[in-house]
């Protein structure tokens, strides 16, 4: 739970620099926001393992396709990165290319999640043609 508070409190001594840097030099700023970006997504994995390994047990428990759950992760690192890579074109100034970005990674989990709805229309078409 603290880390919470350290990625918070680097957050915004992060933001009083960049904004006190900005002035001088616009490129060091941007980089200064992507160096504390960084280090709070790798402090993020810490807590992403757990989550893993809840996933391994409900796929054993529930006798759920390790592929299907593979799917859900990539498209959630997939959202993530997209997200936190948009927000830095934003602060850079290309909200534009941001945004194209976000775009991108919502088809790319599209794509990603065409066997899952395979199986969902497979479903439905054993469920009605046994009716």
């Amino acid at each position: 739970m603290e880390i919470i508070f350290k990625a918070a409190a680097c957050a915004l001594i992060s933001v009083i620099l960049s904004m006190v840097i900005s002035t001088h030099n616009k490129e060091m700023s941007l980089l200064l926001t992507a160096a504390v970006c960084c280090m709070i997504a790798i402090a993020m994995l810490t807590y992403l393992r757990p989550s893993l390994d809840f996933f391994h047990k409900l796929s054993i428990i529930g006798n759920i396709n390790q592929d299907m759950l593979n799917i859900l992760l990539k498209s959630t690192g997939i959202a993530i990165l997209a997200e936190l890579v948009g927000l830095i074109c934003t602060d850079a100034g290309n909200s534009t290319l941001g945004k194209v970005l976000q775009l991108l990674a919502a088809v790319v989990i599209l794509w990603l999640s065409l066997p899952l709805l395979n199986q969902m229309m497979d479903l439905l078409d054993s469920i009605i043609g046994s009716v």
